[in-house]
């Protein structure tokens, strides 16, 4: 009974002390699109991911409400690094829906705009706010209204001591008249957080010592937690325990009360715990995270180092590879003979028949190709022909009326057999990741096999030239090009086999892997050439091709893929994908297939659309 009560009490007590207002909230995946599309539309760099930040203690004076509820402690601002802008998951500040709203195209503005910075919070977001507003005066209507709509919700003025009330009216001051205020006066506190600004102190992490962390695909069912993944939190680092058993029981309980923010030296268990849901309130709840690195690993939590297989065991080297450049883009660079891409091909692989479950699809698919090799095609502007071209034969009055002289006219079409000029490599990306479940029954790895087959039946039957390779990475000397198809290999059941083999990798080192499929396919002959990549994730590896360094060298890698006429198209079945791609691909340059299973039916028929739109 004494529980219950004391439930309801903490559910009454939390609710009257909180200052925002639920019923208007907006979340941050709701604008997640248009954000990003804002952002870059205003000069934001097209690199950077939005995503959602994490709570931060502030130092200014709680009210009695909170203390008593034991709320307000922590609050979520913007702020941005070199890979990402931190937004708030959900912002709730304003009476109005449509206010929230508006506030979240505020800070991705304040954030994205380039300003002179003194590493002083009061002078810093001034500065921003005045180069905002200058360079994107349409919004200075939107300002007025958040500003105007933030002063009555800050601390009043008169319930505030003398150094507090000096501190808010500065703030005030500042927000209605950018860079008016110099200096913010001294108190005891430090001021209530203003939401229209930048954080002024962001929970940066120090990621260079030790290995690299970086969450690999999530687990299976743990699609609830994503947004919460998404967080940054401020981290510590420590030794690792000697008692791997844990802390001993022999301790004076008067002197073992400890804060959520004190690290006990204690191994928490290294196995993954069944009620994940409390593990992550507990996380929300602790200010400094302590981490350590032992000998086990978190199933699918962490990166980690792989093995390669034994030479007897692993496929076939073609040659000792191929050395290609890196773009760094902190020295704006290309980092010469940096990467090494070892060609390969199965050693494993059987001749196979098509699989019994593709076949029927496989058959209304060759017929669909087998008439694009045989439709002919209209072609126009020709002085002799099967039929009268009216548009031409319009024109020609036209102009015969005005007098010009137009020579002899071209008045006729010819009906001709379509002459397919075209080339193409599909590039299917075979990390770890596509080790994943997508379903019940199916993972990645298996769609991606589906897709190939398909793939490959359907272009067979147009006569189009086509090769098919796979890649996956263990760092830059060792970038592994898996042979599928080769331009000059017949489609036969040796492929299928070779199909057939294919498995999850390591990592995703993508700017070699286009490079060496740039080389390949720009050696083909023909006027058009499609380079497709198929993937499941954004550019990673286990050294520092991680964050915005793969993604900027994967980007140099399509821009030099374009400069030999190439086109190259991605398509995707991340859910993330509309964060990167369009600053690596271009909007028009990528898809996103949101079911998984069905890529096998849709990649055809996007060969179709985009040879379609190449004139092929």
């Amino acid at each position: 009974m004494e529980e219950q009560v004391g439930q309801y009490w903490d559910r009454f007590i939390t609710k009257i002390a909180y200052d925002g207002f639920p019923e208007q909230a907006v979340e941050l995946k709701e604008l997640s699109g248009s954000l990003g599309i804002f952002f870059r539309a205003l000069g934001g760099d097209g690199a950077l991911t939005i995503t959602a930040t994490t709570a931060t203690n502030h130092q200014a004076r709680r009210s009695w409400l909170h203390r008593v509820a034991g709320t307000g402690r922590k609050v979520e601002l913007a702020w941005r690094d070199e890979e990402r802008l931190y937004l708030p998951q959900k912002l709730d500040i304003y009476p109005q829906k449509s206010l929230n709203r508006e506030l979240y195209f505020w800070l991705a503005a304040l954030a994205g705009t380039p300003a002179d910075t003194t590493g002083i919070w009061l002078l810093d977001n001034q500065s921003r706010t005045v180069a905002t507003l200058a360079q994107y005066p349409g919004l200075s209507s939107r300002y007025q209204r958040l500003v105007e709509a933030l002063l009555p919700l800050r601390p009043s003025l008169e319930k505030l001591s003398a150094g507090e009330r000096d501190q808010e009216r500065a703030i005030q001051q500042a927000l209605i008249n950018p860079g008016s205020v110099s200096e913010l006066p001294e108190s005891q506190y430090a001021p209530s957080p203003v939401s229209l600004w930048l954080h002024p102190s962001p929970p940066y992490t120090d990621s260079s010592n030790g290995r690299d962390s970086t969450p690999q695909k999530g687990r299976k069912g743990d699609g609830a937690s994503k947004e919460a993944e998404k967080k940054r939190r401020q981290a510590e680092r420590a030794e690792q325990p000697d008692n791997k058993e844990g802390a001993p029981m022999s301790v004076r309980h008067e002197t073992s009360l400890f804060t959520f923010a004190e690290y006990v030296k204690l191994d928490r268990s290294s196995e993954e715990d069944e009620d994940l849901e409390q593990a992550e309130n507990i996380a929300d709840e602790l200010d400094n995270i302590s981490v350590t690195q032992d000998e086990e690993t978190t199933v699918s939590s962490i990166k980690f180092d792989l093995d390669l297989p034994s030479a007897a065991e692993d496929d076939i080297p073609l040659s000792e590879g191929i050395l290609f450049p890196e773009w760094d883009f902190k020295k704006q660079c290309l980092l010469e003979d940096f990467t090494r891409i070892v060609p390969m091909i199965s050693r494993n692989a059987t001749p196979q028949a098509l699989p019994d479950h593709l076949t029927k699809t496989a058959r209304r698919l060759k017929r669909q190709f087998e008439s694009l090799s045989a439709q002919p095609a209209w072609v126009r502007g020709q002085y002799e022909g099967d039929r009268l071209d009216l548009d031409a034969y319009m024109d020609y009055r036209g102009e015969k009326a005005g007098s010009i002289n137009t020579g002899d006219p071209r008045l006729f079409c010819q009906k001709r057999p379509l002459v397919r000029d075209l080339a193409c490599l599909l590039l299917a990306d075979l990390s770890l990741s596509t080790d994943s479940w997508i379903n019940n029954d199916h993972q990645i790895i298996d769609v991606i096999r589906d897709s190939l087959y398909l793939f490959a039946e359907s272009l067979s039957a147009s006569g189009d030239r086509f090769a098919i390779h796979g890649f996956s990475s263990r760092k830059r000397q060792h970038v592994r090009f898996n042979q599928i198809k080769s331009f000059d290999e017949a489609y036969q059941a040796t492929v299928r086999g070779r199909i057939e083999d294919i498995k999850p990798g390591f990592y995703t080192r993508m700017g070699a892997a286009i490079r060496q499929s740039t080389e390949l396919l720009s050696s083909q002959p023909g006027q058009k050439k499609l380079l497709m990549i198929l993937t499941d994730g954004k550019p990673n590896d286990l050294d520092r091709y991680e964050g915005r360094y793969g993604i900027e060298d994967t980007r140099m890698a399509i821009i030099e893929a374009r400069q030999q006429g190439l086109v190259p198209f991605c398509i995707t079945i991340d859910e993330e994908a509309n964060q990167y791609l369009p600053y690596l691909f271009g909007r028009q340059g990528y898809t996103l297939i949101r079911k998984a299973e069905q890529l096998p039916q849709k990649l055809p028929q996007l060969y179709i659309t985009l040879t379609e739109k190449l004139g092929g």
